[in-house]
């Protein structure tokens, strides 16, 4: 029934895709039967590169042709290409899993087991990047097939704190991003980080807010998915803030980059060699763009300066910590968010001070948007989803609370809204 749910979830947008999904799943899963059977090294490269080259084709073909036609003066025809959601999440876990299977770990998984895997409708188009040790087994439990309330009680629960963080939080945030990142010009100093402040805080709220919905909804099923975020605007520094942010990503790239590259295993050179090439890497699979390329460069140099001063014994008092590592991390989030790298530049002048400072008068954003800035960073540095999951007991006041979150959020779903992280 799961099967056949997600399935039809997944087709509902775009029926196409869903013939892209199932060829895709029986390539690995036959790719990963003879890799369980015969562990060669030319098999696995080839099954590798069925999946990048899948990738590659929906999501950075016309990004190739474009960069070629720019550089060549050439005119190569670009393609209407309809990129399958969620491919560049269930391109990570079947190469995950065609790496296991030569390493001899996945030999008793049935094909419906493997099939549920990649398709189990919370996770398939947002994350979180499931590793199939921890997902294949839960289906062989046959516990998971009776009725559970206090997982359906305190799935529903994550459910609608995940759902209110992106209704009322993400989609308030968006509009003051939006204009300063697609229309504005000349931006002052606060207009700058007013949007910039902004965007940071609705990606979070955003993509937390699904990872939210995606592991209470998968509860309800009496089945866990991992933890995707944990406070990462708390970060003490950036490899803090990697081990909180998107967790599954960073466990994926450091288990199937950073370790195959050599790890740290090679000296200190090759370290930090590796570290930097893992991040650029990372930025890439977010999207084809060349400010994407430059979100990953930055974050393998910030990296990279981080563990340089923690060779040196260098250490920070907690405020300023948090602080100057937010401050990096926003900066960084102005290439992520840009259509291109001229919107960058122009936010960056602006957040750099560069156009000047102005208090009053400003064109660009208001006092109830900073109000709405304020208010949304002081969420941040509250508990956070899984804190208060973990506080969560089924009785009235917590009922109530619920409830209030839940209107609050069905009121505001006729409001403009798309999650941004569909996109990647």
């Amino acid at each position: 029934m799961l099967i056949l749910m997600s399935l039809i979830y997944y087709s509902y947008w775009y029926p196409f895709n869903l013939l892209v999904l199932l060829f895709s799943i029986l390539f690995n899963y036959a790719f990963g039967t003879i890799l369980n059977r015969i562990p060669s090294k030319v098999i696995l490269t080839l099954g590798i590169s069925f999946n990048l080259l899948l990738l590659g084709y929906f999501k950075y073909y016309n990004f190739f042709i474009q960069n070629i036609n720019s550089f060549t003066h050439l005119s190569l025809q670009a393609l209407s290409i309809t990129l399958p959601i969620g491919i560049s999440f269930f391109t990570f876990q079947k190469v995950g899993y065609l790496v296991d299977s030569y390493k001899q770990k996945t030999s008793h998984y049935k094909f419906s087991s493997y099939l549920l895997f990649v398709v189990f409708f919370p996770q398939l188009i947002a994350g979180p990047i499931v590793h199939h040790s921890k997902l294949v087994p839960q289906f062989s439990d046959t516990s998971i097939f009776n009725f559970n309330y206090e997982n359906i009680t305190r799935g529903i629960f994550l459910f609608t704190i995940g759902l209110s963080k992106k209704l009322l939080l993400a989609d308030s945030l968006a509009p003051l991003a939006n204009t300063v990142f697609d229309k504005s010009e000349g931006l002052t100093l606060l207009e700058a980080w007013g949007g910039a402040l902004s965007y940071t805080l609705q990606l979070y709220f955003d993509f937390s807010g699904y990872s939210d919905m995606a592991i209470g909804l998968a509860l309800i099923f009496n089945i866990k998915l991992p933890i995707n975020f944990d406070s990462p605007y708390k970060s003490l520094n950036i490899i803090d803030f990697w081990r909180r942010w998107h967790i599954t990503l960073s466990s994926f790239l450091r288990d199937y980059l950073y370790i195959s590259l050599g790890g740290s295993r090679k000296g200190k050179f090759r370290k930090y060699l590796n570290l930097f090439i893992t991040m650029v890497l990372g930025g890439i699979w977010h999207g084809a763009g060349w400010t994407y390329v430059i979100w990953g460069i930055l974050h393998g140099l910030y990296l990279l300066t981080n563990h340089a001063f923690r060779d040196l014994g260098f250490k920070m008092s907690a405020i300023p910590a948090r602080i100057m590592t937010l401050f990096f991390v926003t900066l960084a989030w102005i290439f992520f968010r840009a259509n291109n790298l001229s919107d960058a530049n122009k936010v960056l002048s602006g957040f750099l001070g560069l156009n000047g400072v102005k208090f009053h008068n400003l064109t660009y954003i208001n006092k109830q948007e900073v109000i709405l800035i304020i208010f949304a960073v002081i969420i941040v540095l509250l508990p956070n989803s899984n804190q208060i999951l973990d506080k969560f007991k089924p009785n009235f006041r917590w009922f109530v609370f619920i409830m209030v979150l839940m209107i609050l959020s069905l009121y505001s779903l006729n409001n403009p809204s798309q999650f941004l992280y569909f996109q990647f």
